[in-house]
């Protein structure tokens, strides 16, 4: 190809719907961050943000790359009102930041986050684990290539659903800058704008069956056998099956260790983690475990479960426990909180292993994956 021949920038269209959701979790925060950092890599590519309805891009860099496309909000708004746009007008490549490809596509790269409800049937309704399954192997199929978040999303979807390993890259999560020790004076003034104790152990997620929020509940009477004062705070929204998981957490707790918060703000989530003596994710599952990575690069000493994408993101820089057995958790918590040389070992290990998760990188990787779409590259047509 010749100097005169070279294509000129790409548009890249982007699914932005998941940044209307107010309380962002998971897959709303991901798509947040990695729209943000591509807009840093990807000049002079034109970034087409098509958004549910009119929502608001002010938080983001004010840079010419950012062409936002207002879609009114609707019913089936994937399939159908992003279908007609991308009909309409089509970019050079879609990017899908959270599992659903829409109907009427151009060559997209998806990101699946996990697939944790083949796992785990129990931790979602019937109706919701049929929709979840229904739409990713759509996704996984209509997809020119599929961005993975862990190694293990990727082994599941080679697994379940017979995706070539060559149509999926591993991109991780990076972690926001935030995510640091903050300065005493802060914290206390967190701490009394938020009531909490001067002790406690610290866990943030969503509130559903997979997050094994029962089994750490119960591992707290270790820790009060053990004489330690240290409640258990838990922050984080309510998801699939709540009720029930609030309600075997009141059962198998010890009395009045357990404060829950909802959910807590990004601009917060810095302080609640400085201010904790421990941090715990024992879950049945995760595609990534982003909490786990944001407890690190506060330096908190961290205990996760030994299975599905935390060890992978976590390494050797905090205890890794069988999530099932409670007695393993609760004296893994004692550990955490009583054994000052494993403490000072976990606080110089957990900000190194975090400094390896960027969005400056995740997004150069997206950025390169989407521009290889665009030259068709070697990704294999569905």
């Amino acid at each position: 190809m010749t100097a005169s021949e070279t294509p000129g920038p790409a548009v890249i269209g982007i699914d932005g719907s998941r940044l209307s959701v107010t309380d962002r979790t998971g897959t709303e925060n991901y798509t947040a961050q990695i729209i943000r950092h591509l807009a840093m890599v990807s000049a002079p590519d034109t970034l087409r943000v098509y958004l549910r309805g009119d929502d608001d891009l002010a938080s983001f860099p004010a840079m010419s790359s950012f062409d936002p496309v207002p879609i009114p909000s609707g019913r089936l708004w994937t399939h159908f009102r992003l279908s007609r746009e991308l009909r309409r007008n089509a970019p050079n490549v879609l990017f899908v930041p959270a599992h659903v490809v829409p109907l009427v596509h151009p060559p997209t790269v998806v990101t699946i986050h996990d697939l944790g409800y083949l796992h785990h049937p129990d931790s979602h309704p019937r109706a919701q684990r049929r929709m979840l399954d229904l739409t990713t192997r759509w996704s996984t199929f209509a997809a020119k290539h599929i961005i993975a978040i862990s190694q293990t999303t990727k082994r599941d979807l080679v697994g379940a659903y017979g995706v070539s390993p060559s149509k999926i890259t591993v991109v991780h999560h990076g972690v926001d800058p935030s995510f640091r020790s903050q300065l005493p004076g802060d914290v206390a003034a967190f701490k009394q704008r938020f009531r909490l104790p001067e002790k406690y152990i610290l866990t943030v997620g969503t509130v559903q069956p997979r997050k094994n929020l029962a089994n750490l509940a119960a591992a707290m009477t270790t820790v009060v056998s053990a004489g330690l004062p240290h409640m258990l705070v838990i922050a984080g929204k309510l998801g699939w099956l709540a009720p029930t998981v609030e309600a075997e957490i009141a059962a198998r707790a010890p009395a009045n260790r357990i404060i829950r918060l909802g959910y807590v703000s990004p601009l917060d989530l810095p302080l609640l983690y400085a201010g904790a003596d421990a941090f715990a994710l024992p879950s049945l599952y995760e595609g990534f475990g982003l909490p786990a990575l944001e407890a690190l690069a506060t330096g908190l000493p961290s205990l996760v479960a030994d299975r599905a994408a935390l060890p992978e993101v976590v390494g050797d820089a905090a205890i890794r426990v069988n999530p099932a057995d409670v007695d393993a958790i609760g004296a893994g918590l004692v550990r955490l909180i009583k054994d000052e040389q494993l403490r000072q070992q976990l606080l110089a290990a957990g900000p190194a292993q975090a400094a390896r998760f960027t969005w400056n990188a995740a997004a150069a990787s997206t950025l390169g994956i989407l521009n290889r779409v665009v030259e068709g590259g070697r990704s294999p047509l569905p």
